[in-house]
């Protein structure tokens, strides 16, 4: 799309829980700033960027929620992330300007990511707009994917690249320096996973050191052997307890891992892009919706049945004893993620979806 004219975007997030939501969200506006586009993401809590993107990025600029309309005119593209309500008086403020100068926004809905079958069918849905200022517009469904017939994923231009050249083994030294050379290297990002007591005992019983995220994750693992301490030692498991990091530095961490445990929806799909063994700790939710989510993912990436079974055990799906991978099951699990990952790269990513689509509709 680089001969498409730079376009002027509202992205609206608001901040749920868990980070995950300001993720994807920052890393749309920064891949859509990088294509030299100009965005304004508005936000009800932006408290994570202070870490996440400590150096903000270029054409992006961060904004309070609107309580009252803009006085700047409308956007070219309006993006309501996971269904959050933008404010009316933003809408009508749009209206008043877009009838104006004669040009309606291209207004998109941007969705959840799950790889089940509803997705390709809703995908590019229009949603007329009836009553209100806006009345006779069109808002549009997209959702990203794992399939050609989905939005894709986002991933900027240059990942692979930085992919390629990134140094595993001066990584490993300086995050634990004397960390045994024949030691697995599991990152954990996780909720409070039923079966972490069966992975920490496991992990005690060969050379492993296990990277653990701060929050829920860092609480889950405190909860079970103690108060943190910086570098910690158990048996055979060294335990390296990490600070909040932007997320190219999240990035390197799921690259220089032997095994990444991961939740939700942005770092599913970096751990994807890192092409290392990984398992998904979905969202629990009381309605049991998540199952159907999580046994859809496994279904698309082709998951052999010892992924499955440790993601049924670690997802609490059943009761089942949980079984760390040795050697060759890990292989197994890394080829399969290798798989999915060129599969994911013949595909358009998200960005590139998106500017086309806005493209068809203007």
């Amino acid at each position: 799309m680089s001969h498409m004219a730079a376009l002027r975007w509202d992205l609206f997030c608001r901040v749920i829980d868990n980070y995950g939501d300001i993720g994807v969200c920052w890393r749309l506006a920064a891949d859509l700033g990088a294509r030299g586009h100009t965005v304004r993401l508005w936000v009800d809590d932006a408290s994570a960027l202070a870490w996440m993107a400590p150096r903000g990025a270029p054409g992006v600029q961060v904004l309070a929620w609107p309580e009252h309309a803009p006085t700047d005119g409308p956007p070219d593209v309006l993006v309501e992330a996971f269904g959050c309500d933008i404010a009316p008086e933003f809408i009508a403020a749009c209206a008043y300007h877009s009838s104006a100068r004669g040009q309606k926004p291209v207004w998109i809905n941007l969705e959840y990511l799950s790889a089940e079958s509803y997705v390709e069918r809703c995908h590019r849905l229009p949603s007329p707009i009836q009553s209100g200022p806006a009345a006779g517009w069109t808002r549009w469904f997209f959702y990203p994917g794992f399939t050609p017939a989905t939005g894709g994923l986002l991933r900027e231009p240059d990942l692979m690249a930085r992919r390629e050249a990134f140094d595993r083994d001066a990584w490993r030294a300086a995050t634990a320096p004397g960390a045994d050379r024949d030691a697995r290297w599991i990152s954990l990002f996780c909720y409070e996973p039923p079966a972490l007591p069966q992975l920490l005992a496991q992990c005690q019983e060969r050379p492993t050191q296990l990277l653990v995220t701060p929050g829920r994750a860092t609480a889950a693992v405190q909860s079970q052997i103690g108060p943190q301490r910086l570098f910690s030692k158990y048996e055979q498991l060294s335990i390296s307890y990490l600070q909040p990091r932007p997320q190219p530095a999240f990035d390197e961490m799921l690259w220089a891992s032997d095994l990444n445990l991961v939740r939700g929806e942005d770092s599913l799909v970096r751990a994807l892009w890192a092409g290392q063994a990984l398992v998904w700790h979905i969202y629990p939710q009381d309605d049991g919706a998540h199952h159907a989510k999580l046994h859809a993912f496994l279904d698309w990436l082709g998951a052999p049945p010892s992924l499955r079974r440790f993601h049924t055990a670690w997802n609490g799906l059943d009761a089942a004893p949980l079984a760390l991978p040795g050697d060759d099951t890990l292989a197994e699990w890394t080829a399969c993620v290798r798989g999915a990952r060129e599969r994911l790269l013949a595909q358009h990513d998200l960005a590139s979806q998106l500017l086309g689509f806005v493209l068809e509709k203007q």
